[in-house]
């Protein structure tokens, strides 16, 4: 993606949000005795309500491990993770599912859209799915979240009828339908080209400033991660940073800074490495 079209930093308010959601002493451990791999080491994290955060690091640092927890996608080896006052990592199956179908969207790198409906029933699905009336007021807020990425004279068209760009703009629309408390997006640039992508970042952005969502968004781009509100950097399973107001230098600073970080965890200690 092209760097020049992300935003320059931007002021932050004076109170801090309350936390969306929050990781507590988090941990995913894979294998066991000596071959143990920790995927998560024992995480600490709040993720602000009415913020857009991106969360990067190396591959195999446990970004996407992170957001598969948070969102309840995954189980945790020990810790909690909470959307709102919600423990995930207590819920059975049942109350998962209803979690994801009832306060969570998902926005995937792949686009996810049945090709034999139309955009407007992709982004109904979820509603569909769960037996819920398409009421005036969903009609509006559909009306509201077409119009805001872009896509009202697309919604009767089907997914082999738009551009790649166009089919996330719906695969969101989609996430947001059930009004949400937070969207977690994963890679959801990774597919589309420098143009499409920064469309696609702005309306995410957006979607947070205008409809009061909260996105919680896993990349490797320094470009795309310029877009969110803060980023959080991850490294060897263990939170490394945090940077407010991104842009792509300020990224790459970080990014490079992990290696130090790496480095200083392989002698047993830790650090944070950026603000």
């Amino acid at each position: 993606m092209d760097s020049s079209a992300a935003p320059h930093p931007r002021p932050t308010s004076g109170a801090p949000a309350q936390p969306a959601v929050r990781a507590r002493s988090l941990t995913k451990l894979y294998g066991k005795g000596a071959g143990t791999v920790h995927a998560l080491d024992g995480v600490d994290v709040d993720f602000a309500a009415g913020q857009f955060t991106a969360i990067m690091g190396p591959s195999g640092s446990g970004k996407s491990t992170l957001m598969h927890l948070l969102a309840g996608l995954d189980s945790a080896s020990s810790g909690q993770a909470f959307i709102g006052d919600t423990e995930v990592t207590s819920l059975d199956d049942n109350h998962l599912t209803s979690l994801r179908r009832d306060r969570v969207g998902f926005v995937f790198q792949s686009f996810n859209l049945l090709p034999m409906f139309t955009a407007e029933q992709n982004i109904l699905l979820p509603l569909t799915l769960a037996g819920s009336p398409v009421t005036a007021e969903v009609k509006e807020w559909l009306s509201t979240l077409a119009v805001t990425l872009g896509i009202q004279d697309r919604l009767s068209h089907r997914p082999s009828e738009l551009s790649g760009g166009q089919q996330q703009r719906v695969a969101i629309a989609r996430a947001l339908i059930a009004r949400p408390e937070v969207v977690f997006a994963d890679e959801p640039t990774g597919n589309l080209d420098s143009r499409s992508g920064a469309e696609v970042l702005s309306f995410l952005r957006r979607s947070v400033r205008e409809l009061g969502r909260t996105i919680i968004m896993v990349t490797h781009d320094p470009a795309a991660a310029a877009y969110a509100d803060r980023v959080v950097l991850i490294a060897d399973g263990a939170i490394a940073g945090d940077i407010a107001n991104p842009t792509p230098e300020s990224v790459l600073a970080g990014l490079d800074a992990l290696r130090t970080f790496e480095t200083t965890a392989d002698t047993g200690s830790t650090r944070q490495v950026a603000s």
